[in-house]
């Protein structure tokens, strides 16, 4: 089941069907729900059609969104490449074999950005990538009782530099995009589910890459419970999971580039770089 926010409601998604909440509810009424799959299927429903997903909303209320770092192999070796000059690269190779995962704060809701909408590199970044990620909706309660996709835009060069420079490479404005909708499932995803990049330039596939779910170190209700470690998030949160795709070293985003992100049982998110 998906579940869509957008300008005119909220849309449900079931057996290829579009179902448009009538009365509509609050959007963060909903995301705090544990039972949120069993409430959705209960709901009063209006079928319509293909035009009630013309206008897509990012799929975040009042949400902290919050992100998981080194999670993959292919994210630890970028990570310690990029700030060996600076002395860092250890630390990579020791929170990716460690216990206690890396989490870090990425976006207020004002800073997320949603389908089609423009996000950003900074101005004084020279090598910026998008990180496509498997985002959880993680109940007040701490349950993930839905799925998402995120792009954590990073500067890389900035990280690099000095692993303190981190909040500054993650956190700014349009620094992140959510969507097209949250998947509702009331199970994990299976570890087959695939991640696929593809950034185009103009008419050109400039980059293209993908993983599977099966290559992430880290369970996600194993990061959702560190999270949630003395930490209370009375609206819920969004937890970006790690990327395991990253561009070559060679590669920088450019103004006007458009990124694609797709994860099959949810959809694709497309953003533009702007």
């Amino acid at each position: 089941m998906r579940l869509y926010r957008t300008r005119d409601g909220i849309v449900i998604e079931r057996e290829n069907r579009l179902y448009l909440m009538e009365p509509a509810e609050a959007w963060d009424s909903l995301l705090v729900r544990d039972d949120l799959h069993d409430h959705l299927a209960k709901s009063s429903q209006r079928l319509v059609n293909q035009g009630a997903l013309e206008h897509l909303l990012p799929p975040i209320g009042n949400q902290e969104v919050w992100a998981a770092g080194v999670t993959y192999f292919r994210s630890r070796d970028a990570r310690i490449q990029e700030s060996k000059s600076a002395g860092g690269g250890d630390f990579y190779d020791r929170v990716y074999n460690a216990k206690r995962p890396e989490l870090f704060f990425k976006a207020t809701p004002h800073r997320v950005v949603g389908p089609n909408g423009s996000v950003a590199i900074r101005d004084d970044a020279k090598w910026s990538v998008p990180e496509p990620e498997l985002t959880l909706l993680i109940t007040p309660a701490g349950r993930i009782t839905g799925y998402t996709i995120g792009n954590d835009m990073s500067s890389r060069d900035i990280e690099g530099e000095n692993p303190l420079y981190l909040p500054q490479a993650k956190v700014y404005d349009r620094s992140c995009s959510l969507g097209p909708c949250i998947l509702v499932e009331d199970r994990p995803l299976s570890k087959a589910t695939e991640i696929r990049l593809e950034i185009m330039r103009g008419d050109l596939t400039e980059f293209s890459a993908g993983t599977s779910l099966e290559a992430m170190k880290r369970e996600p209700a194993e990061l959702a419970g560190f999270l949630y470690r003395n930490n209370s998030f009375p609206n819920g949160c969004f937890l970006l999971t790690g990327t395991g795709i990253v561009p070559p070293d060679s590669f920088t985003l450019q103004a006007g580039d458009e990124i694609r992100i797709t994860i099959p049982p949810i959809g694709t998110l497309v953003n533009q770089v702007g």
